[in-house]
């Protein structure tokens, strides 16, 4: 261990997204996790008002989340991702209750909408990296008593979750087609963020 408690050849990873956690641990990432705590209302809103994309606004956030947790980790490599869901220009947030998450859902029934989705890797505050990219995903047509039929069945897990749907479960009865990586939807651009950890010694080439 390190004087600051981290795990001495471990990456950070600034999130409290247990999803993302667990893609990387599984993928054999050596991970410590310290979330870190941005008002990501607030630079949101700005940045929808400035017309920024959702791409952009990802992007932004991540860089935030990393930046904020790398400034006092020294050399440590800190991850900072985020994803925002676009459906015809209106962002979507993870739902506060089923309530508002059964209002997603039929927002977004017949619909087509994108998840953008960014990863930044940063260092002692300087960003040495980042990628974005954008999956889409196109939601049947759902009505009133399948969507209270699947959310009295999946609880409070889709709370987590912007679009109230986990792909890797029943979230996948509500789709009609999905286009783009299995791992940016759910979350993180996997493959690339690899690829540069491999890249910065993290893990075996």
């Amino acid at each position: 261990m390190s004087e600051n408690g981290t795990q001495i050849g471990a990456v950070i990873l600034a999130s409290a997204s247990a999803t993302r956690r667990d893609m990387l641990r599984a993928a054999g990432v050596p991970l410590q996790v310290e979330p870190a705590y941005v008002d990501e209302d607030e630079v949101k809103t700005a940045l929808h008002a400035d017309q920024a994309s959702a791409l952009q606004a990802a992007e932004t956030l991540a860089e935030l989340k990393a930046a904020r947790i790398s400034a006092k980790h020294g050399t440590t490599l800190v991850i900072g991702a985020d994803q925002i869901l676009d459906c015809d220009g209106r962002w979507f947030d993870k739902p506060a209750d089923r309530t508002m998450a059964a209002a997603h859902l039929r927002a977004l029934s017949g619909k087509r909408h994108a998840l953008a989705t960014s990863v930044c890797v940063m260092r002692g505050g300087t960003r040495l990296w980042h990628h974005n990219e954008a999956a889409h995903l196109t939601m049947r047509l759902l009505d009133d008593t399948f969507i209270a039929g699947y959310l009295a069945a999946t609880g409070d897990d889709v709370l987590s979750t912007v679009g109230a749907y986990r792909l890797e479960g029943q979230g996948a009865q509500l789709f009609a087609r999905i286009e783009g990586d299995f791992f940016t939807i759910l979350g993180l651009p996997l493959l690339p963020l690899l690829e540069n950890l491999r890249a910065h010694g993290v893990l075996p080439t």
